[in-house]
């Protein structure tokens, strides 16, 4: 029997990947978004779907008219910035409308509950190594406050009313269809600006044109970890019976000097990055243990970054410039 699963936040980069991988795998597919941030161009003609907000009362109607099996829950507010300006308004979005999403699966019996959580955001800076899934959470955002608040009620519906559910710790997601705006996506927003300035011919000069910035002094690091390796987890994760809270990430420490170098290489381009004022509160080092996942879930070698970050590069230069 073909299985049905309804992906919120579907025409989102994340989300919309996903979708995608579903229904190649012969799934029904229904996307609820409310295209706050999502991209009405990613949503896949072969699903149905339906331009909702997850905080109105018609998104649980409709699941519940639905039934899925399974829900993938993506939509969210994503922007740590924000998070930080107005903390009540990212909880309104990522607990409350999250909650209500959950409390729509249990009244119809979904079968299973994935749930995009966050890595770095919840551990916040490492105390040791590359951060497994017992490192101490101590998140220094609203934004990963919240992600952390809904894996706790996730605890409690799986407890208390059998949800089956598991909770993706994702580190820096990049990819095609990342967006070159906003503030989630240093990978996209980077090659968007290479590209302006090898489109303009300024690759070997600066006089026309701002080059791309670094916050600060550019030996923060991260995670990075490509779509693909993040669709296949989520495929994993609906499949599977275990649950808990699982990382999503390559274990592989990247700068923010680092990754800007390799992107410029790939472009071809010999443009310095200037640098701009640190953000404030920003984490400095973000590295997350995927092993665990990789292990129980058999999943593929992860993708070097280098790779990712060539076809990232290409999409944007062929389609991502004009969305």
């Amino acid at each position: 029997m073909t299985k049905h699963v309804v992906v919120t936040g579907g025409a989102g980069f994340i989300g919309s990947n996903i979708a995608d991988a579903y229904i190649e795998r012969g799934w029904r597919v229904t996307i609820i978004d409310n295209l706050s941030s999502g991209d009405r161009r990613n949503i896949n003609p072969g699903a149905a779907f339906h331009q909702l907000d997850i905080r109105d009362a018609a998104a649980a109607d409709l699941i519940r008219a639905l039934k899925p099996d399974v829900i993938n829950h993506h939509a969210a507010q994503m922007d740590v910035r924000k998070s930080v300006e107005d903390p009540a308004a990212d909880a309104d979005v990522n607990v409350v409308g999250s909650l209500r999403i959950l409390e729509a699966a249990v009244q119809t019996a979904v079968k299973r509950f994935v749930f995009a959580s966050t890595g770095g955001a919840i551990y916040g800076e490492p105390v040791e190594g590359a951060q497994d899934e017992s490192h101490p959470t101590a998140p220094l955002s609203p934004y990963g406050c919240a992600k952390l608040a809904v894996e706790h009620y996730l605890h409690y519906y799986r407890v208390v009313h059998g949800l089956s559910s598991v909770a993706l710790r994702y580190a820096n997601v990049y990819g095609p269809r990342q967006s070159v705006h906003g503030e989630a996506g240093v990978v996209a927003i980077f090659a968007g600006r290479l590209i302006d300035f090898l489109s303009n011919g300024l690759s070997n000069g600066l006089s026309n044109g701002q080059p791309p910035t670094i916050n600060g002094s550019g030996t923060q690091t991260r995670d990075f970890v490509y779509i693909d390796d993040v669709v296949a987890a989520n495929l994993a994760a609906s499949d599977a019976g275990w649950q808990g809270e699982y990382n999503v990430g390559t274990g592989v420490e990247t700068s923010v000097n680092e990754l800007y170098a390799s992107l410029a290489s790939i472009a071809g381009a010999d443009i310095p990055a200037a640098h701009g004022p640190a953000k404030e509160g920003e984490q400095l080092r973000s590295v997350l243990d995927g092993s665990r996942l990789r292990k129980l879930a058999a999943l593929p070698e992860r993708t070097p970054l280098r790779d990712g970050l060539t076809k990232t590069f290409a999409w944007l230069r062929d389609e991502g410039r004009t969305r």
